[in-house]
């Protein structure tokens, strides 16, 4: 079934979008939980809770293309289960979102999806960047994958990874500052 289709379901409160959203974006939401909390019932009952805040949010929400909608929901759900179990524990879920911090106008890069004008100018960014910037990028800030992972993946070194991310970041500082948003 199209996005289109879905989100009509949606907005007929018709309780079988829920069931097509899990027959096309069920595996997609269970993975990028599964991504951050490392645990298969935690990520099973995410894509739950995601089902449910789409269900809350469409109407009046109207997602186009509604896969990258359910991965930011998924995500923020997830992030919010982290928190509460690892309060006081620092891992690489938190390390790739400070590091992500340092070049974004807010707290932890969890907000990115919240404010619609630098959502966009975040991914005009990301479609400019070369396509294997892109997928570091991408990897390890909104999948939140190690640096050894994505080095692993891409067959370059951890060093060479590391320095692409902190280039990629300062590009996105200077962006964001030529396009009038202040750090």
């Amino acid at each position: 079934m199209e996005d289109k289709q879905i989100i009509e379901l949606y907005f007929a409160r018709n309780e079988s979008a829920i069931a097509e959203t899990d027959k096309k974006y069920g595996a997609y939401c269970r993975a990028v939980a599964y991504r951050i909390l490392e645990d298969h019932l935690d990520s099973e009952e995410i894509a739950n809770d995601t089902y449910l805040r789409l269900w809350n949010s469409i109407p009046p929400q109207k997602p186009d293309p509604l896969k990258p909608y359910v991965g930011r929901i998924s995500r923020n759900l997830a992030l919010d289960v982290y928190d509460a179990k690892h309060a006081k524990k620092r891992r690489g879920v938190t390390i790739a979102l400070e590091e992500l911090a340092e070049c974004l106008p807010c707290e932890d890069g969890r907000e990115i999806g919240e404010s619609a004008a630098l959502s966009d100018l975040l991914s005009r960014f990301i479609s400019s960047l070369p396509e294997r910037e892109k997928i570091i990028f991408v990897r390890r800030y909104f999948h939140l994958y190690p640096i050894t992972e994505i080095a692993r993946d891409l067959g370059l070194n951890e060093s060479t990874t590391a320095m692409t991310l902190s280039r990629i970041r300062a590009k996105l500082r200077k962006y964001l500052e030529k396009e009038g948003i202040s750090l």
